[in-house]
């Protein structure tokens, strides 16, 4: 069975860092593409993924561009979003995902403080 479980969440001060992590199993995330998404509180979560790979191949979305990384470990079959520079406007729920939207995980919560 396909299962995506999302970890790393957490409450930080403005400035601070996270990393999530996405661990996955059914598949090998290597050869999937792979997507974090966003939902604001109160807000429906954002259709365009914030962050996106394929093998090497990344994608960022401008709003978070420079700020965050993500990346995968093959050995573990577990990506990851290095998220550096939190701001509050970071606060969300995070969604690990397949690029085609079919499996999700439960998502992590992410509370950015000033």
């Amino acid at each position: 069975q396909v299962q995506l479980v999302e970890s790393g969440g957490g409450s930080v001060q403005a400035g601070g860092s996270l990393r999530l992590s996405c661990a996955a199993s059914g598949f090998t995330v290597s050869s999937r593409c792979m997507a974090w998404f966003r939902q604001a509180p109160g807000k429906e979560r954002e259709e365009v993924p914030i962050a996106s790979a394929i093998g090497a191949v990344t994608y960022y979305a401008d709003s978070v561009k420079g700020q965050f990384t993500i990346s995968q470990d093959n050995t573990k079959n577990t990506m990851y979003l290095q998220m550096n520079s939190l701001k509050p406007e970071h606060t969300a729920m995070y969604y690990c995902a397949t690029c085609n939207k079919v499996s999700w995980g439960p998502g992590t919560q992410v509370t950015v403080s000033s």
